[in-house]
């Protein structure tokens, strides 16, 4: 189904509130560089953007799981082949643990190639009693702590997308090029994670499904006669944050008529800019991208009602997935109520979890971090509410990297407090490291190997 709506185009956002926007020095700078983001060729094609929604549809159906993961914030300083292709390969790893150990597909989703834009608590950063505006991400301002640095520059949104046009297009390259094919498994691994618990469980992983490729080969099944052995769907992602950034990328397509905003496949709404009557939700309801909604605790059964009624009014499935962010005290109580309303409201959406951004906490060394016990609890609460609720746990949102950072305290690779310093990278949140990724993912795999048997034994 197509959206369609007389009183909406690409700049209605605008006689809304508009909420985490920064304040620019010069309105005609601004205009000038939307002017020339308008005239740039799609970074993402409409028919791209379809076929995530039609992955999208059979997670909602129950058929397929989403991993949806990435950076908290791409930066232009940490820009570079090596780490688009370490994201990239944790990502295929998951994937392969969830297809093997929960039997089922799994639609890959980067937070990538957009994810510049980060919202604030607080408009102001104080340090050593000097306050200047807050970093709002490299699409906005610089993370250098000086005057100069932190004044909104346009010129930045030229910066992120040309960088996310060769991120996209070295990642097509691997999706489709042959390093995902399949009898690749095994070089997948990472340096660093080599000899801990989660290598050696990937390893046997990687072994069986060696093993059934050499059956499936020798059954005439081959990368030959099954592109998806050697190629698979990657799709990118981001917060629709810098309204101005995506109404200069969103285009009529030639082939259907319909608005599509070009700078990723799928787009989200954060937690704090879910307004009903805001700006953010203004916009994205006229765009026919998949989209996401962050959905925390404050947010009541009837609101999301609404929200859902204005965001997917065609009830589409695959239009529209709930990214619920709890916190792990808290998803069993509060997400129950929301699974309950909207399955009896007959809504086609996708339950997501983000076990990352409701279990963020301040270490003892003053760094901002994440307990991986506490992700590992939101992600099996949420798994459980799903099960009380007869709803199907569609995917997981994460923020993580392939990159051996220090961020998050815990997992099997043990990362202390102390430990914090070590390799601590992000110019925002704590990410998961690969070691961590993989092993969440053999939680949820074994989650969903409980959960499919179950089905099984009921029917």
């Amino acid at each position: 189904m197509n959206i369609k709506h007389s009183d909406w185009n690409p700049t209605t956002w605008r006689t809304k509130t508009a909420l985490q926007q920064p304040t620019y020095p010069n309105s005609e700078t601004v205009n000038a560089v939307e002017a020339r983001l308008a005239k740039m060729p799609p970074l993402v094609f409409a028919g791209e953007a379809r076929r995530l929604k039609k992955s999208l549809a059979n997670v909602c159906a129950g058929n397929a799981f989403l991993l949806q993961g990435g950076d908290c914030a791409e930066s232009f300083a940490e820009f570079s082949a090596p780490n688009i292709r370490d994201s990239f390969r944790v990502i295929l790893q998951m994937a392969v643990v969830l297809t093997f150990g929960g039997s089922i597909p799994v639609v890959k989703v980067g937070r990538m190639a957009g994810q510049f834009a980060k919202p604030r608590s607080d408009d102001n950063e104080t340090r050593d009693g000097v306050s200047l505006p807050s970093y709002r991400g490299d699409i906005i301002n610089g993370i250098d702590f000086t005057e100069a640095a932190r004044v909104p520059d346009p010129e930045r949104m030229m910066q992120v997308y040309n960088q996310s046009a060769a991120t996209l297009n070295l990642l097509r390259a691997f999706a489709q090029g042959g390093y995902a094919d399949l009898h690749k498994v095994h070089s997948w691994n990472l340096d660093f994670v080599a000899g801990d618990l989660q290598a050696e469980r990937y390893q046997d992983v990687s072994n069986r499904i060696g093993e059934a490729l050499a059956f499936m080969k020798a059954c005439g099944v081959n990368a030959d006669t099954t592109p998806s052995i050697r190629e698979t769907d990657f799709f990118t992602s981001h917060e629709a944050l810098l309204l101005p950034y995506e109404q200069s990328l969103t285009r009529v397509d030639s082939t259907t008529g319909d608005w599509y905003d070009v700078s990723a496949h799928m787009l989200w709404i954060g937690d704090r800019t879910r307004g009903f009557d805001d700006a953010h939700v203004e916009f994205l309801r006229g765009v026919n991208n998949p989209l996401g909604m962050k959905c925390g605790p404050s947010l009541a059964p009837d609101d999301l009602l609404r929200l859902i009624d204005k965001l997917n009014p065609e009830n589409e499935a695959g239009r529209l997935t709930l990214i619920t962010r709890m916190g792990a005290e808290k998803v069993e109580s509060l997400l129950p109520p929301l699974l309950r309303r909207i399955k009896e409201e007959g809504r086609n959406v996708v339950w997501c979890s983000d076990p990352m951004h409701g279990n963020t906490e301040k270490a003892s060394t003053n760094y901002k971090t994440r307990n991986f016990s506490k992700v590992l609890a939101e992600v099996k609460g949420f798994f459980d509410a799903c099960a009380g609720e007869g709803v199907w746990p569609g995917g997981v949102h994460l923020e993580m990297t392939g990159r051996n950072v220090t961020e998050c305290t815990g997992g099997a690779s043990d990362v202390t407090e102390h430990d914090l310093a070590n390799c601590y990278e992000t110019h925002c949140d704590p990410r998961l490291n690969a070691s961590q990724a993989l092993e969440l993912a053999f939680l949820v795999a074994a989650q969903l190997k409980t959960l499919r048997q179950n089905v099984a034994q009921d029917e």
